[in-house]
């Protein structure tokens, strides 16, 4: 078994051994995102592949990349009509591997980025429907009741947009690399401007088209929705606004964020929904208000940029694995003066500067 930098081979075939013995064999392994966050690796064991996720090498926050929370809501949402991968193993043991891991089902899908790969919708129609279903899948997993799937203590919904700015900026000191008076600014701003709370629900915390697999032989499919190492029970319209941000339109570039500025990007090929369309669908599928879109924007593109400011601090000190790391540049200063400009040009005063 070669060596893959996060996995003790023989450490995991032993585990598996315990939870799955109908997997004869040692496993191969393979990483398939690294670097950016948690991380996750193909597991061929048996004639099967699995995924194994663990949290990333180095510069772990005290709240962040909880397996468990991760594993849990996966349990949740496998027997409702979320489409999410099924949770097979969980390890709360770190000494095996240097961290605890869970397994899961490989559901592999058609995941968009840049570029629609060749002979993937190809047609305006086709790529319609995938901006509906990313905003009806959306809206289904907020209609999920949380204490009917037992969730009910998976999160604090009460003063929840209120307690993210005030997790954000304490994660904020804990990720800079360096000084950025646009990040303050952008919190100072989202302090004084919360919205009245609305009805809680299951929040993803990173909802977008570079986290939903789709059928390859119906674009217009959600197979899965991957990473969900944020979720918690809050505010649904912060899933709104975060998937809002990656919505680009023609003539505008990706969100940005690590590793490169294209993510989304594909979105402003012709027939992908506007965002103020998008919004809509949403709206229709969920029967919700969607006010205060702004704010909600504003405070996707703040965490985006805390969160790419900490794995580029991963990055600098060696810690991140994943292709083209090496080479990236600090993103958080582009990602807050896109912020700032949405912030600057919103309805609500509270946000303007």
């Amino acid at each position: 078994m070669s060596e893959v930098p996060g996995i003790d081979p023989e450490a995991v075939e032993a585990f598996l051994r315990g939870v799955l013995p109908e997997l004869a064999g040692p496993p191969r392994f393979e990483l398939i995102s690294g670097g950016r966050s948690n991380l996750s690796y193909r597991v061929s064991i048996g004639g099967r592949d699995l995924v194994l996720r663990r949290p990333p090498l180095g510069h772990v926050l005290p709240t962040a990349h909880d397996m468990g929370r991760e594993y849990r809501v996966l349990r949740a949402l496998s027997a409702t009509e979320v489409p999410v991968p099924r949770p097979l193993a969980f390890c709360d043991d770190p000494s095996r591997i240097g961290a605890p891991f869970y397994l899961m089902e490989y559901r592999p899908g058609v995941v968009l980025d840049r570029e629609l790969p060749p002979g993937f919708a190809e047609t305006r129609e086709q790529r319609r429907r995938i901006g509906l279903a990313v905003a009806e899948t959306l809206a289904r997993l907020h209609a999920v009741d949380p204490e009917r799937v037992g969730l009910g203590d998976f999160g604090r919904p009460e003063g929840f947009v209120e307690r993210q700015v005030r997790r954000w900026a304490r994660q904020w000191e804990g990720n800079r690399v360096a000084p950025l008076p646009e990040v303050d600014e952008l919190l100072r701003r989202l302090g004084r401007a919360l919205p009245p709370s609305g009805d809680a629900a299951i929040v993803h915390g990173d909802y977008r088209l570079g986290n939903l697999a789709l059928d390859p032989a119906d674009p217009g499919r959600i197979a899965a929705i991957y990473d969900w190492e944020m979720s918690t029970l809050g505010d649904p319209l912060c899933d709104l606004g975060y998937t809002l941000i990656y919505w680009t339109e023609a003539g505008e570039e990706g969100a940005g964020g690590i590793g490169g500025g294209g993510v989304g990007s594909v979105t402003a090929f012709p027939g992908f929904p506007s965002r103020e369309e998008l919004a809509a669908a949403y709206a229709r599928a969920s029967g919700r208000e969607i006010h205060h879109l702004d704010f909600y924007r504003v405070l996707a593109l703040t965490k985006l940029a805390i969160i790419s400011e900490g794995i580029y601090k991963r990055v600098r000190m060696g810690a991140a694995v994943g292709a083209d790391l090496e080479s990236i540049e600090r993103p958080t200063p582009a990602l807050a003066a896109r912020a700032l400009g949405i912030a600057d040009g919103a309805e609500d005063r509270r946000l303007r500067g």
